[in-house]
């Protein structure tokens, strides 16, 4: 089985969303609650290079540390030191498979990335239905 990884905020139903659907596929994942254990300079960006996606893509501008620390016009690696420094800035869920790493916002672009199929039904927390109970995705 392909190990898959979930950079992952317990607080954040989005997050929790995305966990449900890679256990729905059967999987068990290694989570990483990274407010708790934040990446490295090197892992951050592995994970950016990984997903080729903008620095600024995985900075959570709507969090108020974005704003205090005067973020807006920050360069690249401004934006890298502000995430190691202040962990939360990072925007989640981040889940890297062997198929691909992603940021999975909204949840279900995790399905993209997963090697297994869904095995049943999926609704968000919120009722919104994402899998179907033959495991397809809900367009």
């Amino acid at each position: 089985m392909d190990e898959v990884t979930i950079y992952h905020n317990p607080a954040c139903g989005t997050s929790r969303n995305t966990l449900g659907l890679i256990r729905n596929a059967g999987i068990e994942p290694q989570v990483i609650e990274y407010l708790r254990t934040p990446p490295d300079r090197a892992t951050l960006l592995s994970l950016i290079a990984a997903m080729g996606v903008p620095v600024r893509d995985v900075m959570r501008a709507k969090e108020p540390r974005y704003a205090e620390l005067g973020l807006a016009d920050a360069d690249d690696a401004a934006l890298i030191d502000a995430m190691l420094a202040h962990p939360v800035l990072i925007n989640r869920p981040i889940v890297v498979t062997a198929v691909g790493t992603k940021l999975c916002r909204p949840s279900e672009a995790v399905l993209d990335i997963l090697p297994q199929p869904q095995r049943g039904a999926f609704s968000k927390e919120d009722g919104e239905p994402v899998v179907d109970a033959a495991g397809n995705r809900i367009v």
